[in-house]
């Protein structure tokens, strides 16, 4: 699917650098700089971003801090933390932005639809009744009313 975004957005994607080896997530951790890293909460061994291609608005991303892709390689701290950060990120975005409904899931392997199946990553996606206009279904595009440098100002904050 297309996202459409203001003007100013593209620019902000183009300028991205293209992350070594297809996975971002190490580079943004290691980057310091939460607001432009989109980080909206470090804990011990997990974080929570939003993701820069969301499918809705405030769609969060849950990702242990080190590199695995599977749940099976995470420590028990690191299984406790991932969950925990799952229920959170849905507890905030519940208060924040009050969507009808969640989906939450997790792509194991490129063929299950992970786009980075090297770093095992958590989605936690709000949904409100009627998200589903005539864009994504006619012309494979999502309308985003929010800039994502403003939604994570407000999901930030309720961290």
């Amino acid at each position: 699917m297309n996202h459409l975004h203001p003007y100013w957005r593209m620019r902000y994607i183009e300028s991205r650098k293209k992350p070594a080896a297809g996975n971002p997530f190490p580079e943004l951790l290691a980057a310091q700089d939460d607001r432009s890293s989109l980080i909206v909460h470090r804990g011990k061994t997990c974080f929570i971003l939003l993701n820069n291609f969301p499918y809705n608005p405030g769609h969060l991303m849950v990702l242990p801090n080190r590199v695995v892709a599977e749940l099976a390689d995470l420590t028990p701290d690191e299984r406790a933390e991932f969950l925990e950060l799952v229920i959170r990120a849905q507890k905030v975005l519940q208060a924040t932005m009050r969507p009808s409904g969640f989906n939450i899931g997790i792509n194991v392997g490129k063929t299950a639809g992970a786009g980075i199946p090297q770093h095992l990553h958590a989605h936690v996606v709000p949904r409100w009744e009627g998200d589903h206009n005539f864009m994504p279904v006619t012309a494979e595009t999502h309308i985003l009313p929010q800039a994502l440098e403003e939604l994570w100002e407000k999901l930030h904050a309720a961290f």
